[in-house]
């Protein structure tokens, strides 16, 4: 059985105070469920706060949002994949679009840094999606095709284990608007798909897919309905613990 998974992706927002509260409220109001997996993502900064404050639920992953494409050295301001293991973090995301659009990461540099992540134990919450004018050109399967190809379809069938997929219609992240169930579910199909082609049916049925892209408590139960829509990496409604919980809740 496919593990749920509700993540959410605090990006560059809050303070301590307020990811400390945060926390607090989320533990408080969410119940431990058998084979419902939550991921926080917060800032590094107040990673080993958040992981020291969910330390008895076992059901709480903590994610950072970025590793370092290097394992170590002069490299001003980067924090490897080891450093991060080192303080508890569980997983990492990688190849999330605001990475790929502000910071030029490549192929190759997304590679690295699933390499690192994966030699420290780390699993890789990996991202993909297109973009207004591929999804208008019909283009949206060859984008995600040869996303995934690029990078985590390179890596062995045990590596492969320890990637979860987010799937996030890049003209759905922040911008109010949502793809439809069915859209999403296409996708979804599609992807899983590929995954049976490059690994087998075996893989392709444990590997979990999520969905994001202003995934929020009004639209989250008809998404996570559909059969290849595992759970939901959640942006904006993630901050708000009443609304993350919502989230959670309709899994």
């Amino acid at each position: 059985m496919r593990k749920k998974i509700v993540a959410g992706n605090w990006k560059m927002n809050l303070d301590k105070l307020d990811s400390k509260n945060l926390v607090s409220e989320i533990i408080k109001i969410s119940e431990e469920r058998d084979n419902t997996c939550i991921i926080l993502a917060p800032p590094y900064i107040y990673l080993q706060q958040t992981i020291n404050d969910c330390i008895n639920r076992k059901d709480i992953l903590i994610a950072a949002q970025n590793c370092s494409s290097f394992e170590n050295g002069a490299y001003t301001g980067e924090v490897s994949a080891k450093m991060l293991k080192s303080i508890g973090v569980d997983c990492v995301l990688i190849g999330h679009s605001e990475r790929r659009q502000y910071f030029n990461e490549s192929d190759d540099i997304l590679n690295n840094k699933i390499s690192q992540a994966l030699m420290n134990n780390l699993k890789v919450v990996f991202c993909c999606g297109e973009n207004i004018q591929q999804r208008e050109k019909n283009e949206y399967f060859d984008v995600i095709n040869n996303q995934l190809s690029s990078t985590i379809f390179k890596l062995s069938s045990e590596e492969l284990d320890n990637v979860i997929i987010a799937y996030e219609p890049i003209w759905a992240i922040g911008t109010g608007k949502t793809a439809s169930s069915d859209q999403a579910q296409e996708m979804h199909s599609y992807i899983r798909s590929l995954i049976q082609k490059n690994y087998g049916e075996k893989i392709a049925n444990t590997i979990s897919i999520l969905y994001g892209g202003s995934c929020k408590p009004s639209n989250a139960k008809i998404i996570f309905s559909e059969n290849d829509i595992d759970g939901g990496l959640i942006g904006g409604a993630s901050l708000k613990s009443a609304d993350f919980n919502s989230i959670i809740n309709s899994i």
